[in-house]
């Protein structure tokens, strides 16, 4: 099918034709009759009277989805590689819209040739769900028509659109599945030719922790209530009738781990807030310090010749990494040094641009090992067949079924005899969203530009964890509170 042809399909001629007949009259707002559908379809629509949603949004990973170059690049190597089965399986997550108006199949996808409402995850793909069909690989049917849904229980029917309370996008009721829909993936059998995988369980990961509890044992936390932040006393639109309400702004950055690697809006903020969630995601714990009920900073240097690290993601709605796991690179740094400051012992420390299981096999790193049918590492979705056993360090850190349920991992590094010169020892966690050796798979087949590489920064988890020998407990050698 030409771009032509997709253009002529006859949800593409009504909504280019009423897109065309706005670009000549201008927005009609907030006053008014209610907007055709197809107006309210472009996000353009809807910054008029959410002005602050639309500024957060157009920033975000969910706006940048069908940009993604990485994106682009895995689609197009992937439909050569999979003979064309590949088909629009990645079409229907990053550029949904594009789906449901003909406008684009998975061979010849060119987000340049879509309008604005077509492009990434716009607000009428998320606030006009009607149903859910599945819980995977997007199931989100539309009602396609001009009601709005949110998780305001008393919405105020503007004349922009109809509005109307829905259970599913309310942070404190919700079950977290419409976010699950897209953000779990199970590449089916007829990609993969031999059995569905499940590459991506973020869903399925929170369903399993105490956040999804609905209980009042539970604290129940949804993919909102971190993703989405709503702390704020302030009205959700400017427009007649509408208030305030404690919380009831929540933000539409969506941040998580990615950030755009081609100029985009808002590129500073989405940093800002994709450190601001990273931070706390995981953290250093150790044993109780003598004499104390706090854990200690997670450090000890141990008179039997071994630094031990404990670390612990606890605070997380899911496994650690998450979502595209086998695609995330997160690695333990530690550093120890003499009294003259000089490195006794190291593991972990990679140069920028380079993978850290290169630098060292063996380091203390969390991730999916995706293997191939032929047991050879897999760098791409649609060759991932099984995922390889990851001991000593683990695949990923589980979070907790159960509020008290313990589910650290300890780091162990073997000193040689040198932890009696040790006095200080720093340690903490570094992130490449990507693997350098897929970026590089890419530009060496001429699906990736070159430059793209080096946009893509390592991220620094938190701020280094210090022992200091002069502070440390003397009983157990371990950092104290």
């Amino acid at each position: 099918m030409t771009r032509a042809d997709r253009r002529s399909a006859p949800p593409a001629i009504v909504l280019i034709a009423v897109l065309a007949a706005l670009a000549a009259t201008g927005l009609a707002g907030c006053t008014g009759d209610k907007l055709p559908v197809a107006q309210l379809q472009d996000p353009s629509t809807c910054k008029d009277c959410h002005p602050k949603h639309f500024e957060q949004w157009s920033g975000s990973m969910h706006a940048y989805a069908s940009d993604d170059p990485v994106f682009l690049a895995m689609n197009r190597r992937g439909q050569r590689e999979t003979g064309g089965k590949l088909g629009d399986f990645c079409i229907n997550c990053h550029a949904p819209m594009a789906k449901q108006f003909g406008l684009a199949d998975g061979a010849s996808f060119d987000p340049e040739a879509l309008p604005p409402a077509a492009r990434g995850i716009t607000c009428y793909f998320c606030h006009n769900v009607d149903r859910l069909t599945r819980t995977h690989d997007n199931g989100l049917e539309l009602a396609n028509d001009q009601t709005m849904r949110g998780g305001v229980t008393d919405p105020v029917d503007t004349s922009a659109h109809h509005s109307k309370y829905d259970q599913r996008m309310d942070s404190n009721l919700n079950q977290s599945e419409m976010c699950g829909s897209c953000h779990d993936i199970v590449v089916p059998a007829s990609i993969n030719g031999s059995h569905d995988v499940a590459i991506e369980r973020t869903f399925v990961e929170w369903q399993g922790t105490f956040f999804a509890s609905t209980d009042k044992q539970g604290l129940h936390l949804t993919c909102g209530d971190c993703h989405m932040i709503g702390s704020r006393l302030e009205a959700i639109a400017d427009a007649p009738g509408v208030k305030a309400r404690l919380s009831g702004f929540h933000d539409h950055g969506f941040p998580g781990i990615d950030l755009a690697l081609t100029p985009f809006p808002q590129q500073a903020e989405q940093a800002t807030a994709v450190q601001s969630i990273l931070d706390p995601s995981i953290r250093l714990i150790g044993p109780v310090a003598t004499g104390t009920m706090q854990p200690t900073g997670g450090i000890c240097v141990l008179p039997s010749g071994e630094i031990t690290v404990r670390v612990d993601s606890i605070g997380t709605g899911h496994s650690w990494p998450s979502g595209a796991a086998q695609d995330r690179r997160a690695w333990l740094e530690v550093i120890a040094y003499d009294d003259q400051n000089n490195v006794l012992f190291q593991s972990g420390v990679v140069p920028p641009g380079m993978d850290p299981e290169i630098v060292e096999p063996g380091v203390f790193g969390f991730w999916d090992r995706a293997l191939k049918a032929d047991g050879t590492p897999a760098h791409f979705f649609w060759d991932v067949d099984r995922f390889a056993d990851c001991a000593p360090s683990g695949c990923q850190l589980h979070a907790p079924a159960v509020p008290k349920m313990d589910v650290s991992r300890t780091a162990r590094f073997p000193v040689g005899g040198v932890q009696a010169s040790i006095t200080r020892v720093t340690a903490r966690f570094r992130f490449n969203p990507l693997p350098y050796a897929m970026l590089d798979s890419l530009i060496a087949s001429g699906d990736l530009a070159p430059e793209i590489r080096d946009r893509m920064k390592t991220l620094e988890v938190s701020k280094p964890t210090v022992w200091l020998r002069s502070t440390s407990d003397p009983t157990t050698r371990c950092n104290v509170p």
